[in-house]
């Protein structure tokens, strides 16, 4: 079994490197090209496999009863945050219960809650509606004037307010969401993170979830009171009277189902949009030829996935001695899945480190794989699809106005500043 030395694989596991422009792509080419299966032991951490390549992305992300996510914590951390997490729930190795952290046979019934809400066919109903707030978010990027910071003023608010407008969030407590939204995953910024956090203290990141999920608890508890008393038509009644095999959605994870919409709804779709800006504002060329060829935007969005790839990693677990791609994986071993490494994965992207619009098919990870595939997906491909078809006719020419600024974030990470010029015709 080959290790992987820790000089190379040490700022996978620190938020900071993923604030800094290419660091995690140039540690992970060399991975994939000289230990595509192998182990990491990086002090402070138990041992993981990191698996870099797409191919065994897919492979173990397809076998939800072989590699879990819940038997440890379902994303990095720390022994010292892991063993505080289980002081705070009474041994459990999770503090949220949300579709990330089931497994069979509990995933499957808590998925279908709202599977069908997010189906392509009932996404398609949104259409309209969708397409009536990205036309408004544009109309307002006019008023501001021609610099402006596009993460800030259309990639976070717009997909915020569409996610919770369906949950059923008062747009009064937006700003709440997604204030808990970046405690929670970008825990460790220095911009976003809970006043008095120490990124250096390895059990902050969990008394940051402890808090999140606490406040999560306060709001929804009410609102859930609410649902089953005053039923409506969005997903938070759908969520407060569903049950589970003939009872009651379990409360902790029920508060958890809300917090996956309030945050996981929206941060990963802001921080593609925000990528894609950057792009456009990087590439007059591209922006040209969206403009000749409209039809390509839906390509344009596919390739803003794979090339921002917002989800870092999620960790599995095997239950059995296993194999993967030759190597012997044992019963317990946690498995580090690098989803940006599997997008950028030679032997199936041509030219990866390249933002091209012909990619056909786009076999991107950037949504996931298997039984745990992102329940939102139809969703964020239809808001950024309806942006960027709002937008794009309105640029005369866009041009950066400073440096965008990266998330330090090991887990869900983007631009949280993208300044732009912009002339709109």
């Amino acid at each position: 079994m080959s290790t992987i030395p820790v000089e190379l694989i040490a700022p996978l596991f620190r938020p900071a490197s993923f604030a800094e422009a290419g660091v995690i792509d140039e540690v992970m080419r060399e991975v994939r090209a000289r230990y595509p299966l192998a182990q990491a032991e990086v002090p402070g951490f138990d041992p993981h496999w990191i698996v870099s390549r797409h191919a065994d992305i897919q492979d173990i992300s397809r076998q939800n009863d072989l590699f879990h996510n819940a038997d440890r914590s379902a994303t990095l951390i720390p022994r010292d945050g892991e063993a505080l997490v289980q002081e705070f729930t009474g041994g459990a190795y999770n503090l949220f219960r949300s579709l990330v952290q089931l497994d069979p046979p509990e995933h499957g019934p808590y998925r279908q809650v709202t599977v069908k809400a997010f189906s392509p066919q009932n996404i398609a109903q949104l259409k309209s509606h969708i397409g009536v707030v990205a036309a408004e978010r544009v109309a307002g990027l006019r008023a501001l004037g021609p610099t402006f910071d596009f993460a800030h003023e259309l990639a976070m608010p717009y997909p915020l307010g569409v996610v919770l407008d369906l949950v059923g969030v008062p747009r009064a407590d937006h700003p709440q969401m997604l204030r808990l939204t970046q405690w929670l995953f970008s825990w460790a910024d220095p911009d976003l993170r809970r006043p008095g956090t120490d990124p250096m203290n390895p059990t902050h990141q969990t008394v940051t979830w402890k808090m999140v999920f606490d406040e999560f608890n306060t709001y929804y508890s009410s609102l859930m009171a609410d649902r089953r008393a005053n039923p409506r038509e969005d997903l938070a009644t759908l969520i407060a009277n569903a049950e589970i095999d003939g009872q009651p959605m379990e409360h902790n994870a029920a508060i958890s189902y809300y917090a996956i919409l309030s945050t996981a709804g929206h941060d990963t779709t802001s921080h593609t949009t925000a990528t894609a800006m950057a792009v456009l504002a990087q590439r007059p060329d591209l922006l040209a030829q969206l403009q000749a060829e409209p039809n390509l935007i839906a390509a344009f969005v596919e390739e803003a996935i794979r090339w921002a790839t917002p989800v870092k990693q999620f960790i599995r677990h095997a239950t059995a001695d296993c194999q993967v791609a030759g190597a012997s994986i044992a019963k317990g071993d946690r498995l580090y899945l690098s989803y940006p490494s599997g997008n950028r994965d030679e032997s199936v992207f041509n030219a990866p480190f390249e933002f091209r619009l012909d990619r056909q098919p786009n076999r991107h990870v950037g949504f996931g794989h298997g039984g745990h595939v992102c329940l939102g997906q139809h969703l964020a491909r239809l808001e950024m699809k309806l942006l960027w078809e709002a937008l794009i006719p309105e640029i005369k020419a866009v041009e950066l106005n400073g440096p965008v600024q990266l998330i330090h974030s090991e887990f869900v990470s983007g631009p949280k500043s993208v300044p732009v010029r912009v002339r709109f015709r």
